[in-house]
């Protein structure tokens, strides 16, 4: 981020030189296991990225939200006068759900400018949504002496992502963003919300990320469909004993399902959730004690399952994987993220990850006619203050 360049933008637009904006940053993130079980009270393993959203942003004398953003030409103003609906303006509709939840906590808000510009590929997978959730977030609790914790900030964008934007979303992405940490991913208990951050030492091997370009907004995706049905496993299941969630069970009993659910369909999708929640177990496991090969495995099923079991991938992200793995120092890959698109994150040795990326780009081109982007992100901080 040229932040030079970002203020000078930021002048630009809303004049002013002598009333300096405050800058705050907030990471995307990838899951490296653990899917779809967040909001099955599961346990996942994400890390922030150094990939994100900025945001700078100043208060105004006005009774005006004026926001603007460097990735593309959609500028908008609401007034202050009241809980905020959902607009047409989508992309707005993230930081306008934040604000109505500090709205709804009694913070006075005044007038504002914000020029937000990410780096995070929007419909990616990457959590776009949270960052730019979290951003807005932490920049307002520190504008308006609010007093909220980073917990506090993480439920009330969940929530508005939730209620507001309309996607059913478990905390997973916002709580990555908000508590990540350099060199750490966080094993995540999310029924409980209790955590601990693992140290990420991949050694001679690095991360590298692999954005399909095929676009999906998860709220007209399968996503809302996928989190029925393994409510409906839930119902089914306390004939066998009173669970709130999947992940109440363990690898040990799968083989139980049939007793219980006889749709085909919902048996797979808990099937899914518990193998996976298990997976998410063990990686953290082999991962403390450095066994680099193992983990790649348990992401290789991992994409099996989430494949044949959870039916979330598709043409264009099975490619990236099933052709991945066929090249040399492959360690593991696997989709990440909602599914249906969006990108797949790999385990690669150093030694082989600029063949990868070459023909791996090659092989996906031929057979999806799409251009696939290779990311080779370090694992950074969340959600804050920058300078």
């Amino acid at each position: 981020m040229d932040t030079k360049n970002f203020f000078e933008i930021f002048y630009n637009k809303f004049s002013n030189r002598d009333d300096k904006p405050l800058l705050f940053f907030s990471p995307g993130r990838v899951n490296l296991i653990g899917e779809h079980t967040d909001y099955n009270g599961g346990f996942v393993f994400p890390c922030a990225l150094n990939y994100g959203t900025y945001l700078l942003i100043r208060k105004t004398d006005r009774n005006i939200l004026r926001f603007s953003t460097t990735n593309f030409a959609d500028e908008a103003e609401e007034e202050l006068k009241g809980l905020f609906v959902n607009t047409s303006k989508k992309w707005i509709n993230y930081p306008l759900g934040v604000i109505n939840e500090f709205l709804k906590q009694g913070i006075k808000i005044s007038g504002l400018e914000f020029l937000y510009s990410g780096d995070v590929p929007n419909g990616a997978g990457l959590s776009s949504s949270a960052s730019i959730e979290m951003v807005t977030a932490v920049a307002i609790n520190e504008l308006f002496n609010a007093g909220f914790s980073t917990l506090d900030l993480v439920k009330m964008s969940q929530k508005a992502e939730n209620e507001f934007v309309g996607m059913n979303c478990g905390i997973m992405d916002q709580f990555a963003v908000g508590f990540g940490k350099k060199e750490h991913a966080i094993f995540l208990n999310c029924d409980t919300l209790s955590y601990e951050n693992v140290p990420v030492m991949l050694g001679d091997c690095s991360l590298i990320i692999t954005n399909t370009n095929k676009r999906r907004g998860l709220t007209d995706s399968k996503y809302n469909e996928r989190r029925s049905e393994c409510d409906k496993a839930v119902e089914l299941l306390q004939a066998y004993k009173p669970i709130r969630n999947l992940s109440e069970l363990n690898v040990g009993e799968i083989g139980l399902l049939e007793k219980y659910i006889k749709d085909p369909v919902v048996r797979k999708r808990a099937k899914h959730v518990i193998s996976e929640n298990g997976r998410a177990i063990e990686a953290v496991k082999v991962l403390k004690s450095n066994n680099i090969i193992r983990f790649g495995e348990l992401m290789n099923l991992s994409h099996d399952s989430l494949k044949d079991d959870y039916e979330v991938t598709g043409f264009e992200l099975d490619t990236l994987v099933y052709e991945g793995r066929k090249l040399p120092g492959v360690i593991g890959t696997r989709m990440t993220g909602a599914g249906f698109g969006g990108c797949t994150v790999s385990i690669v040795k150093k030694s082989e990850s600029e063949k990868f990326i070459t023909e791996l780009s090659v092989i996906y081109k031929n057979k999806t006619g799409l251009t696939a982007d290779f990311y080779q992100p370090e694992i950074g901080d969340g959600a804050g203050r920058r300078g």
